[in-house]
């Protein structure tokens, strides 16, 4: 590929930084945008970290992280209060989105049970302790991790129904599950961590049960993705059925759909048939396929999402369903990081 690969990689975790706040998280877009992009949501945070990580720059990632641990012991209270009392209701549980500056949680409805959030932060907490860069400073703190692991097994994560990925209805989803099951694998490997026997085969279980589907109603879903990577817990049957069902059914000229029949953003105004491009799809699939050490396929995705890029070089959430139209959310924190991590793992091939 005619790329120069470090330039590229700096200059797209340059863009990244401008979304960084005095706190050490980042909001989703650039802060000026009027869609609520200017929030912080801990999923988008996890996926933003991996391209500091891929790129070897662990003190943002140190430093986000550490941030991220301190909205959980802001909530302690919560969180200790759904160990002891199993949620019912959506505001009970662990909210996904919260203010970058003050670490409150938002409160008004935003379908705000989301467990692959809270299975991401733990991943990210776990995976520095297992690289040697804790952000661990005392028995408080690893008090506070041993309660995200209590509390996702409190709430059954296994066979609770959540708001998932995509933040909408309530079902059993597959990336929501994998994300706590990776997350229970590596604090299994770390000793001051207390991982409940079976609270991981009981996530392995309800995955094979679901998989290769991500929901009841989803067949075919990007999110799906997540579970190959970065969590990598699914088996080889079913990382090619994912693979196949993503890339038939749901890839597009300028990203990925989510899942046949999106609403969010969709172009017809009825709201079929005419789903949004999400850009970071491309990027996704490049970092698979060069995981599987197929070079023509993660090239080939690698040049499809540098043929996303706007003018200016910036990575959108998505585009209109068959147009150059990108939507406000430009550039979107979590796509540029995934072409980040693309960007790593084609060079380094």
């Amino acid at each position: 590929m005619n790329i120069d690969f470090n330039s590229e990689i700096n200059s797209q975790l340059d863009i990244v930084r401008k979304l960084k706040t005095s706190t050490g998280v980042f909001t989703a877009s650039a802060q000026t945008v009027s869609t609520g992009y200017d929030k912080a949501w801990l999923r988008d945070i996890f996926f933003i970290v991996l391209g500091f990580m891929e790129a070897g720059d662990m003190e943002t990632v140190r430093t986000a992280g550490r941030a991220l641990l301190d909205v959980f012991i802001k909530n302690k209270d919560k969180i200790n209060w759904a160990i002891e009392n199993k949620p019912s209701e959506t505001w009970q549980f662990v909210h996904a989105r919260f203010h970058p500056e003050t670490f409150e949680e938002f409160w008004e409805e935003w379908g705000n049970k989301q467990h692959d959030a809270v299975g991401e932060i733990l991943n990210l907490v776990t995976e520095l302790e297992l690289r040697a860069q804790t952000i661990i400073q005392n028995d408080d703190d690893k008090l506070m991790v041993q309660k995200i692991v209590d509390y996702l097994v409190a709430i059954e994560y296994w066979r609770d129904p959540d708001n998932g990925i995509w933040e909408e209805s309530e079902e059993v989803h597959a990336s929501s599950i994998g994300s706590v099951v990776a997350a229970l694998k590596k604090a299994q490997q770390i000793s001051w961590i207390k991982v409940p026997e079976g609270a991981i085969e009981k996530g392995e279980q309800a995955l094979r049960a679901l998989l290769p589907r991500e929901s009841v109603t989803k067949f075919a879903d990007l999110a799906l993705l997540s579970l190959i990577y970065p969590f990598n817990v699914t088996t080889e049957e079913e990382t090619i059925s994912i693979l196949r069902n993503v890339e038939y059914h749901l890839t597009k000229d300028k990203g990925v759909l989510r899942y046949k029949g999106d609403r969010y953003y969709n172009n017809n105004k009825d709201g079929f048939s005419e789903e949004a491009e999400w850009c970071f799809g491309l990027a996704w699939l490049s970092i698979i396929y060069a995981l599987r050490g197929d070079r023509g396929r993660a090239e080939f995705y690698l040049e499809r999402t540098r043929q996303s890029l706007t003018s200016e070089a910036l990575l959108p959430e998505l585009y209109y369903s068959h147009s150059d139209k990108p939507n406000e959310n430009t550039p979107l924190g979590w796509a540029v990081s995934m072409y980040v991590c693309a960007l790593v793992k084609v060079r380094d091939m």
